[in-house]
């Protein structure tokens, strides 16, 4: 297979494309349940705004446009997903064969991508900031490149925007196109092309891309970082010594699962060859390398001396998803024979194109099957129609708990009706509340019944002056799960909430 799609340059592309429409395909078969970020991502759609929250704006903005054209949909969030996945894998295919010479293994480094699980499986499953640092870095780097092969004012321009994009997309990117051009710094050859004056032109197109949401990071920046901060240091306790050793142990590990599958596919495919292929290197095997051992110096010294103790393996993905590139470069350098490998390497790649639709299709039955409910077999679509059809009157707003809760009412609800949750105040409009409008509260707490009013909410409510004092009357809709055991039922609480005096 691998040979055949290397014959024909654009049949990789095509194969891709396939996979992709698959998975959209599939998606909207799988019950209109929104995942995390899903879900996150339809609520935001409802504005356009230079910032939201802990996480840039780029994806929000792309999503925003394609809800404008597809409406508040499952298609709207899966679209855009799938082809800005497509759009990471043709810019990785094309970069692959501008440092690779030999057209098949250009296609394993491309297809290679895909071994990576949080870009093969977690990519596809939920994750949306994550696709769009993913696209920003294919973007950067392939430009990168090029600027270093073939210099021109384009070349550095579509690099400063990549930049730009990056920055926008995930915080975490600056260490890609740091660690790039300081690894690049140590070659006689790069060297030159870091100090080209079309450089200042990078510089000045990454500004103006970056500017609007600076701006607004630099009014919001406890906000703006608090969340990706937290995270890496929410398991912070006992004696400096014990928080670094926690944090050593959680960056391997996290390391560890980004890079050990695709090692693994590849030491099976390649065998002897990936081994003795180690020590082979050329320009841009070590291009790579010095990039990789900066990203690792990085994050050890965000252990020791930032405190961070926790890491998810998906922070890793702008600095190490270039690993595939960077083995079959090595191969290519080592002039080892491939003999079987590429017909081993198709065959792996191969079987996980099935394998995660397949897995991603079925594991809503499957848990319902088991009593072991997913985010997709809550049944939002039923219950809110329920509680919807429980009022008399049309609300004029709906306020939801979480994120996720929202972006489900923003795809069951009708599209005119405004959804918030609370802490998000300076994006919403004012309401207008009378005895025809209402406000509609909604909240759960992991489909257990009778959940206690979140304190926001309450707050929320109160800082209404229309809504101040009113006692929620909460009532309970129960709905079975999708593909649920007979008799389980997940439970949303609900109140309408009418204004004082009437």
């Amino acid at each position: 297979m691998i040979k055949r799609l290397a014959r024909s340059g654009g049949a990789v592309y095509l194969l891709l494309a396939a996979y992709f429409v698959l998975n959209i395909v599939l998606r909207l078969l799988a019950p209109a349940s929104l995942e995390l970020d899903e879900g996150q991502q339809l609520f935001l759609a409802q504005w356009f705004a230079i910032g939201y929250d802990t996480q840039p704006p780029f994806y929000n903005w792309l999503q925003y446009g394609v809800v404008q054209l597809l409406g508040s949909t499952v298609l709207a969030v899966s679209a855009l997903k799938n082809l800005m996945l497509f759009g990471c894998y043709l810019l990785f295919g094309l970069t692959a064969s501008l440092v690779i010479r030999d057209r098949v293994l250009a296609v394993i480094a491309t297809l290679g991508l895909i071994t990576i699980p949080q870009i093969g499986f977690e990519a596809q499953r939920d994750l949306t900031h994550t696709v769009a640092v993913l696209f920003a870095a294919c973007m950067f780097i392939h430009f990168f490149i090029r600027s270093l092969q073939r210099p021109n004012i384009l070349n550095y321009a579509l690099t400063g925007i990549a930049i730009g994009i990056g920055v926008i997309s995930k915080y975490n990117f600056v260490m890609l196109p740091l660690a790039a051009v300081i690894a690049a710094l140590p070659d006689r050859a790069f060297r030159a092309r870091l100090f080209d004056p079309r450089v200042l032109l990078t510089a000045l197109l990454a500004t103006a891309v970056v500017a609007p949401h600076a701006l607004w990071f630099i009014d919001h920046v406890g906000e703006a970082t608090s969340g990706s901060i937290g995270k890496m240091t929410d398991d912070a306790h006992g004696s400096r010594i014990e928080m670094i050793g926690e944090g050593l142990l959680s960056l391997a590990g996290a390391i560890a699962a980004f890079t050990l599958p695709t090692l693994l596919f590849f030491a099976v495919a390649f065998g002897r060859t990936l081994l003795n292929a180690w020590k082979a290197q050329n320009q841009w095997t070590r291009l790579i390398g010095r990039m990789f051992l900066i990203f690792a110096v990085v994050l050890l010294l965000l252990v020791v001396v930032g405190g961070a103790d926790n890491f998810k393996d998906r922070w890793l993905v702008p600095m190490f998803f270039l690993l595939p590139i960077y083995l079959s470069a090595k191969i290519e350098a080592s002039g080892e024979p491939l003999a079987g490998a590429p017909q081993r390497f198709g065959a792996i790649v191969l079987s996980i194109m099935v394998i995660i639709p397949l897995v991603l299709f079925a594991r809503t039955p499957i848990l319902g099957a088991m009593g072991r409910y997913s985010k997709q077999n809550v049944p939002y679509g039923p219950a809110i129609t329920a509680i919807l059809a429980s009022g008399k009157d049309r609300p004029s707003v709906i306020l939801a708990d979480d994120q996720q809760m929202a972006g489900n009412l923003r795809l069951h609800a009708p599209a005119d009706i405004p959804v918030m949750v609370p802490g998000y105040e300076s994006l919403e409009q004012p309401y207008v509340f009378d005895a025809a409008h209402p406000a509609l509260v909604i909240w759960r707490n992991k489909g257990k019944p009778d959940p206690k009013l979140p304190s926001d909410m309450a707050a929320w409510l109160e800082a209404r002056p229309e809504l101040r004092g009113v006692r929620p009357e909460a009532k309970d809709a129960a709905l079975p799960y999708h593909y649920g055991r007979d008799g389980d039922a997940y439970h949303f609480a609900y109140a309408w909430i009418y204004p004082t005096g009437l």
